[in-house]
């Protein structure tokens, strides 16, 4: 019984240190983060273009064809 204790402690204590870790590191997870909403928008916004410029090339094909 006492070893089943003794592995709950070193568990709970190392969930413990882990959570003072990002406490006092937040701002890293922050940035992280951040960095994270700026990547997706990024390729959003470049599949956005992506998409607008087939439609310019397939509106100037169809142009081309018609003149």
């Amino acid at each position: 019984m006492d070893f089943l204790l003794d592995a709950v402690v070193a568990v709970a204590h190392g969930v413990e240190q882990v959570l003072l870790y990002v406490e006092s590191h937040h701002w890293i997870f922050g940035f992280i983060a951040l960095g994270y909403i700026f990547y997706l928008h990024d390729r959003n916004l470049h599949a956005r273009f992506d998409a607008l410029e087939k439609r310019v090339d397939e509106i100037r094909k169809r142009l081309a064809i018609e003149l």
